[in-house]
């Protein structure tokens, strides 16, 4: 069983957005939500400036924060390391999105004719617009699963698929020659927050 994870080479994302595209477009997302995103970072001063480009996603923590909070048993980690969230189970709550420390968790708004007094959702329903997408239900709390359908077919998850400069490196952590576990180890790996003590298989490199 492979432990999926991704490398993202800091020195070969040129901030193109084309991982957020594909990412939109093969998750059938809403236009307000995104699994993955792009930030920007201006590095150095006038006249010698750059930029940086710092690509983020659900890092599929080993010790995931967010499954802990969820009080429905709604978000799971799959035996690959994928962590997950069952909609079927999903209440709505929330809590497994203030868990988060990276902010990686997105709700699906409830329209206004299902919200209750507070807010929060009647009866959850999947959207009944023929024009909208049905994969996600409204009142639900989503994020990005390394587009495991695809992992389940053997490819690769579709932002890693896209990328011009192959910045994002996707493979099984578990597999000292795979191609992220090589330059975990030989380009010193580093996970995010690492002082939350979260365990992301996620990890930056800077070459």
């Amino acid at each position: 069983m492979a432990r999926w994870g991704m490398v993202f080479s800091l020195a070969r994302c040129i901030g193109c957005n084309a991982c957020v595209v594909a990412c939109k477009t093969e998750n059938e997302l809403p236009d307000s939500i995104f699994f993955t995103r792009t930030f920007v970072e201006e590095v150095g001063t006038f006249p010698e400036v750059s930029r940086a480009y710092v690509p983020t996603l659900c890092n599929h923590c080993e010790d995931a924060p967010c499954e802990k909070a969820c009080p429905s048993g709604a978000t799971y980690t799959r035996e690959d390391g994928i962590v997950m969230v069952d909609q079927d189970r999903c209440i709505g709550c929330s809590a497994c999105a203030v868990a988060c420390p990276y902010d990686a968790r997105s709700m699906i708004e409830q329209p206004k004719e299902n919200r209750g007094l507070f807010g929060g959702a009647k009866a959850p329903a999947r959207d009944a617009d023929p024009d909208k997408s049905d994969r996600w239900r409204a009142g639900t709390v989503v994020k990005c699963d390394f587009c495991s359908r695809r992992v389940d077919k053997g490819l690769s998850p579709a932002c890693v698929a896209v990328c011009p400069t192959e910045a994002r490196i996707f493979g099984d952590l578990d597999d000292a020659e795979s191609a992220p576990s090589r330059l975990i180890r030989t380009r010193n790996g580093a996970q995010p927050l690492p002082e939350k003590n979260t365990r992301p298989k996620v990890f930056y490199i800077d070459y």
